[in-house]
């Protein structure tokens, strides 16, 4: 049976460590609560995505920050209205590049 692959995977980086710990940049903002929130949005909105933490992105001057595949689209300093913009741009086929991380 062939695996169901989503049109998009969002990744939020949660500053996991080697050790597992949670620490850094992005979860110290809050990042773990963003997850939670963008999942949440993906189903109310009915988008065929997955969700998933990641370990850190080494960006941490941007974090927390999030990356869409695959599209490769990479955002920072994610807040829940930004998700929402992002997520509203992405469902009507509009450009990012203005939310995008340079």
């Amino acid at each position: 049976m062939p695996i169901a692959k989503p049109e998009m995977h969002f990744f939020i980086c949660n500053s996991y460590r080697v050790s597992g710990q949670a620490q850094g940049a992005c979860n110290s903002k809050e990042a773990g609560d963003l997850l939670a929130y963008l999942e949440t949005e993906i189903l109310d909105r009915g988008l065929d995505a997955q969700v998933s933490g990641c370990g850190c992105l080494k960006v941490c001057t941007e974090g927390p920050v999030m990356v869409v595949y695959p599209a490769g689209k990479w955002f920072g300093q994610i807040d829940e209205e930004k998700v929402d913009a992002i997520l509203d741009a992405l469902e009507d086929g509009e450009d990012t590049s203005e939310l995008e991380i340079d």
